[in-house]
């Protein structure tokens, strides 16, 4: 059963296989990367633990069985009772529900360890399975957006009902 895990130093080489092996399929629902991320992930994965050791966000891998991780699930800009939600889900998972689950799970998390009140989050419009997963985790649109340059809808979830 796949756990998620608040990111730690050890998951660098998890992660690392988990964006190389989904490179093409993300790429067809949001900007990639870019290869300077592949050529420099070690220092950038020091630099997002730094950012979460600061307090500002909190990173978490869903990571399965075998220690290969599923999924990354980041809260963003913590403040004020609030952050917002960034996910993306291994192709070789999705359309399983365990986008959904770990969302569930992080907005349990959001509310019991980071005391949080709300979260938001954005996806395309193009990025219907992005959608469902949202609705199903109890999320509701809240108004139109932009994402990366395209046309977007931003959702909003109250964690303390």
């Amino acid at each position: 059963m796949p756990e998620l895990q608040r990111l730690r130093a050890d998951h660098a080489d998890a992660v690392l296989a988990f964006e190389q092996e989904n490179r093409a399929y993300f790429a067809a629902a949001i900007p990639d990367r870019g290869d300077e991320f592949f050529e420099h992930f070690a220092e950038q994965h020091r630099e997002v633990l730094a950012e979460q050791d600061s307090g500002q966000h909190a990173y978490h891998v869903l990571v399965g069985d075998g220690g290969e991780v599923l999924g990354r699930f980041n809260l963003r800009d913590l403040g004020d009772g609030t952050a917002e939600l960034g996910y993306r889900v291994a192709q070789k998972v999705a359309g399983r529900g365990v986008a959904t689950a770990a969302v569930r799970e992080i907005c349990r998390l959001a509310s019991a360890e980071y005391g949080l009140r709300s979260l938001s989050a954005r996806t395309t419009l193009a990025n219907i399975g992005s959608q469902k997963v949202l609705a199903r985790a109890g999320f509701v649109p809240v108004g139109e957006t932009e994402l990366n340059g395209k046309p977007a809808l931003r959702y909003l979830r109250d964690l303390l009902a």
